[in-house]
């Protein structure tokens, strides 16, 4: 019997167990806790998840049944690598809506990742691309992209996977593609995509509709940081970008060691909004860089991580990705190793992590 402190493991109850019955000498639901808990904990591989299990044994078997004890290190990466990942990513998506009817979401950030160690032999390294909720600071999927493609076949299947309705999406110009802007305004959501020279025509007529604009004093639009031209009608293929109401400019001064840089970069939306929402919202974009893709590499080491198997690889990647927003959701103030640190030493304190529920003073 699974306890109300390991609640969370109810999402994951659905998984189908990939292994063969007879085989199975150690639950998957067990497994699964286990690498979770030891993720939360500081455990990095699976070698590290079988210690935390066996050092933290008799605290697992006040939650968890362990008919044969903690599993091996190799029935971890077994296991692991035979789950579907679709799959152990649709009870992720039960656990992240939970969370999210509560919280809403605004503003969902798209960007992809390499996992570095994950390289071996003729295999290229892992590419994973995240949707990340930037207000809430919270993954809400993840596609691993083709091993002969790449991060635009695998946004649209991400896509697919997310609630957009009244969400803002934003990705780089890599994710500046029609059909993607199409899939966003279809599925209820607006986009607002970064505009580079990998659509040549569309970076020329916005980079010359400024050039008009600034030639008139930008008569009539808004300028602050980011400006914005409202409803264009100097783009030559506007009707092939999916409800295009904005296109915007982003003018970039910098000084640094007394040398000075101007760098300029357009973007377009679909959504009507002010140059400083505008503004906002792209700032929070890197959101997705300078907090998820950071922090899993400073405080987890994923880049590092040489778990190579695929699947068992983008299954342990998005563990890593929900112990982060467990971490995150704790009112500790420390950093999140230091918080990983303190869940390994001190079991309350890892408990609160899981459940949420902090009790008074500890903080």
């Amino acid at each position: 019997m699974v306890l109300p402190n390991l609640a969370i493991t109810n999402f994951f109850r659905k998984l189908k167990d990939p292994r063969v019955k007879r085989r199975r000498r150690h639950l998957l639901l067990d497994i699964i806790a286990i690498a979770i808990c030891a993720v939360i904990a500081g455990s990095d591989d699976w070698q590290q998840i079988e210690t935390f299990g066996k050092h933290r044994v008799v605290w697992l078997k006040q939650f968890l049944q362990l008919p044969n004890g903690v599993p091996s290190h190799d029935t971890f990466e077994r296991v692991f690598d035979r789950i579907d990942p679709a799959a152990f990513q649709a009870c992720f998506r039960d656990w992240v809506k939970s969370l999210c009817d509560a919280l809403g979401v605004k503003h969902i950030a798209i960007d992809g990742k390499t996992l570095c160690g994950s390289r071996s032999g003729k295999l290229k390294a892992l590419h994973l691309v995240s949707a990340w909720a930037a207000d809430n600071q919270l993954t809400l999927g993840q596609v691993a992209t083709d091993e002969k493609s790449n991060e635009i076949t695998a946004i649209p299947q991400l896509l697919e996977l997310l609630s957009l309705k009244g969400a803002l999406v934003t990705i780089d110009a890599m994710g500046c593609q029609k059909d993607i802007a199409a899939k966003i305004v279809d599925r209820g959501g607006d986009y607002l995509l970064t505009v580079k020279d990998n659509q040549p025509t569309l970076f020329a007529d916005i980079q010359d509709s400024f050039i008009r604009a600034h030639d008139t004093n930008f008569a009539g639009i808004e300028t602050r940081t980011y400006t914005i031209i409202k409803n264009p009608t100097t783009l030559s293929q506007s009707d092939l970008w999916a409800e295009l109401k904005v296109i915007g400019m982003c003018v970039s001064h910098r000084i640094v060691k007394d040398k000075e840089s101007t760098d300029i970069r357009f973007f377009m939306g679909s959504r009507i909004a002010s140059a400083k929402k505008y503004g906002q919202t792209l700032r929070g974009h890197w959101g997705i860089e300078n907090i998820l893709h950071w922090q899993l590499d400073v405080s987890f080491d994923e880049d590092s991580n040489r778990v190579t198997k695929r699947h068992g690889a983008e299954n342990l990647a998005l563990v890593r990705r929900l112990v982060l927003a467990l971490l995150k959701r704790h009112p500790d103030k420390r950093s999140i190793a230091c918080k990983r640190l303190a869940a390994a030493l001190d079991t309350a304190f890892l408990e609160e992590v899981l459940t949420g529920n902090v009790k008074s003073g500890k903080v």
